[in-house]
């Protein structure tokens, strides 16, 4: 008969063998797997618009474009997820400089990118050809695979806020990542032609709805800023994010991307959303406006310039307390959750 003694000294031993053969017993692992609730290891955070202005404009000065460099960018890094490089664990979040004259070389990516033009004129992006003309409050796509530059025509610094999805392409093992043969690809296509080609709801009738490649890449700001406007004098609104929209792929109506989403919301002067909660994961930038979020029962104040991470199943509502309206643009991993049939959202009693 086993002694407790015996028993121990036989448990160790089969332990070291299955370790020896690469097994665990479920037992072993604790609650990794029956959690009742994600274990989220992204925490909430603010980077602060003016510190990251600051680094980028004196990258600026000390960071020439290279083949070490060829793109000046500085990422935003949860403090929770430092080693992943990213602001979320699906979703990376970036912020890009050009300075006048500058181009940036062709390169393509199987992540999935999104450009959201901050500050300055001259900016532009080409995209499988199409040159896309990048000014203040745009929404630029780079869909998976598709060549693409950067470049600043102007005479003024260009800022944009850079979204991808490549810790997600990571996690997967689907990461490809190619130079351009000839530095540049060539401007084939009329510039700003998807937006002369699609409007709204409406497609040439000769074209059949298709998702790859995506028919619309540049998204103007006066009219994203009219529909939201349109939507706000309906006084409709959601109750956790208020005047919220989303942009979409025009021929489908779905998202702009299979694991990517993209919004913009009116949070009027003295709204307070109620709590909710999901399994997307999100990063919000402030394009106008100032407020705060509570997130897990702490505030986080911000401002116009800055940015926020909000982690997977964080209880969250968002407040403008002042006399003048906010605008948060975001980016969020929704459509990598609902495709896996993962998504799941409540609402969190206040």
């Amino acid at each position: 008969m086993l002694t407790e003694e015996t028993t121990a000294q036989a448990l160790d031993a089969l332990y070291a063998e299955m370790a020896r053969l690469r097994i665990q017993g479920l037992w072993q692992l604790g609650d990794e797997i029956q959690a009742t609730r994600p274990k989220v290891r992204a925490v909430p955070y603010v980077w602060r618009g003016e510190d990251v202005r600051r680094v980028l404009l004196r990258a600026g000065e000390l960071v020439k474009h290279s083949e070490a460099a060829e793109r000046r960018t500085v990422r935003l890094v949860n403090p929770g997820i430092p080693e992943s490089h990213s602001a979320t664990h699906t979703l990376a979040a970036a912020v890009q400089l050009l300075l006048p004259g500058e181009v940036a070389p062709t390169h393509r990516h199987t992540p999935a990118a999104v450009r959201f033009m901050l500050q300055g004129h001259g900016a532009y992006t080409t995209v499988a050809g199409e040159r896309c003309h990048m000014r203040p409050g745009d929404l630029v796509l780079t869909p998976r695979m598709a060549w693409h530059h950067h470049g600043n025509a102007g005479d003024e610094p260009v800022i944009w806020t850079d979204g991808l999805d490549f810790p997600l392409v990571i996690l997967l093992n689907a990461t490809f990542w190619e130079p351009y043969r000839d530095g540049l690809q060539p401007e084939t296509e009329p510039a700003d032609a998807s937006t002369l080609r699609y409007a709204g709801t409406l497609r040439p009738g000769w074209r059949r709805p298709y998702t790859s490649p995506r028919p619309m890449l540049i998204y103007r700001w006066e009219d994203t800023d009219a529909a939201l406007r349109n939507l706000a004098r309906l006084d409709e609104a959601s109750p956790y994010d208020d005047v919220l929209l989303e942009y979409t792929n025009p021929l489908t109506g779905g998202h702009v991307f299979p694991a990517l989403a993209c919004f913009i919301q009116l949070l009027r002067p003295g709204v307070h959303t109620r709590a909710h909660r999901h399994t997307s994961s999100a990063v919000y930038h402030v394009f106008r406006g100032a407020g705060y979020s509570i997130i897990d029962g702490q505030r986080y104040d911000w401002a116009e310039g800055d940015w926020l991470a909000l982690p997977a199943w964080a209880a969250h509502l968002h407040v403008n307390p002042g006399p003048e309206e906010a605008i948060l643009y975001s980016i969020s991993d929704l459509p990598a959750l609902e495709a896996l049939d993962l998504y799941r959202e409540e609402a969190v009693p206040q």
